[in-house]
């Protein structure tokens, strides 16, 4: 990759995709087709002072690339409806597998390398394992309409005699970080976390409905979005073996030990209140999840993740703190 490349980012409105567009223009490349919805005023501020050469809205994109050809050299696929309380299937099917197909057969037809986000919601309550092993994909349960219309189009990419040159599907974890100020709901518990601790002092966590997790011990995957970006990129720019990777830290941490470190990095004595888990969510939620990162240190990536503690510091006290964008 080369600062002259164009490279296409599909819901570079969002929260991942604005910041890799970030992080791109910080590295040089301004050569970027922003791809999105771009008619949610929420999102306008996470791509404010970035550079790039055009946006499409994404229901246009493909007739524009067609009058484009040969334009476009890499595609970062980060858009998707990510709602996980949207239970109608039809929604997911739309964007996470309709759309993400025609992103394969246009990068497939066209030679282009492809970088996608999978989930790891994929992976259901775990009673498979969080391998990113591709014997295992068919045989996932994920809890969700989101995370089924994830797999299905892994199971699909997977099932492909037609490929691009190069694709990669990340299975993302928690993923936290600037920029996710539009995702109301559906932010990282870091965001809702820090905003009631500003608000009232403490922190709100939900109950554990499982005898074998105590209040607060639920265990995620949590990862900066920092370094999710940089994995993208990484795989990109190394095109490694074809298929799945995790993308996490492989170290699971406790939603009390994020709210420790959101109190210690604003030097607040701890306040955790605990409340029962929502209804429409309490029999699909995971209480467990760490990525097995094996295959990703394999292909050759070496690149230390934040730790929690680290993530968490810098996103509060450069980010939320200040209500900046990056």
């Amino acid at each position: 990759m080369n600062p002259n490349d164009v490279i296409v980012i599909t819901g570079a409105a969002g929260f991942i995709g604005s910041y890799l567009t970030g992080f791109l223009n910080r590295l040089g490349f301004e050569q970027l087709v922003l791809v999105d919805d771009f008619s949610d005023e929420k999102k306008s501020a996470n791509l404010a002072g970035k550079k790039y050469i055009h946006k499409i809205h994404r229901e246009q994109f493909f007739d524009w690339q067609q009058s484009h050809p040969g334009f476009i050299q890499y595609v970062f696929h980060l858009g998707a409806r990510t709602d996980t309380t949207e239970m109608d299937y039809a929604v997911h099917k739309k964007w996470n597998l309709d759309y993400s197909k025609r992103i394969w057969e246009l990068c497939s037809e066209n030679h282009i390398p492809l970088v996608y986000a999978s989930s790891a919601a994929t992976y259901g309550n775990g009673e498979n394992g969080y391998a990113d092993d591709h014997d295992i994909v068919t045989k996932l349960h994920p809890l969700n309409p989101y995370g089924v219309s994830k797999n299905e189009f892994d199971i699909w990419a997977l099932e492909q005699k037609t490929s691009p040159p190069f694709w990669a599907g990340l299975k993302f974890f928690n993923v936290f970080g600037p920029n996710e100020y539009h995702k109301g709901r559906m932010a990282s518990v870091i965001f809702h976390a820090y905003n009631q601790v500003k608000e009232k002092g403490e922190v709100k966590l939900f109950r554990s409905h499982n005898p074998d997790y105590k209040d607060g011990e639920q265990i995620r995957d949590f990862i900066y979005v920092k370094d999710v970006v940089s994995v993208c990129l990484w795989l990109m720019q190394h095109q490694p073996a074809c298929g799945l990777y995790n993308t996490g830290t492989g170290k699971a941490r406790t939603f009390k030990d994020l709210v420790k470190a959101i109190f210690t990095t604003l030097h607040l004595p701890e306040n955790i209140q605990f409340v029962d888990t929502p209804i429409d969510i309490r029999d699909k939620y995971q209480y467990f999840t760490e990525a097995d990162m094996t295959k990703l240190h394999r292909a050759g990536y070496d690149q230390p993740f934040y730790s929690l503690e680290e993530g968490v510091s810098e996103y509060v006290s450069v980010y939320l703190g200040t209500g900046a964008y990056y």
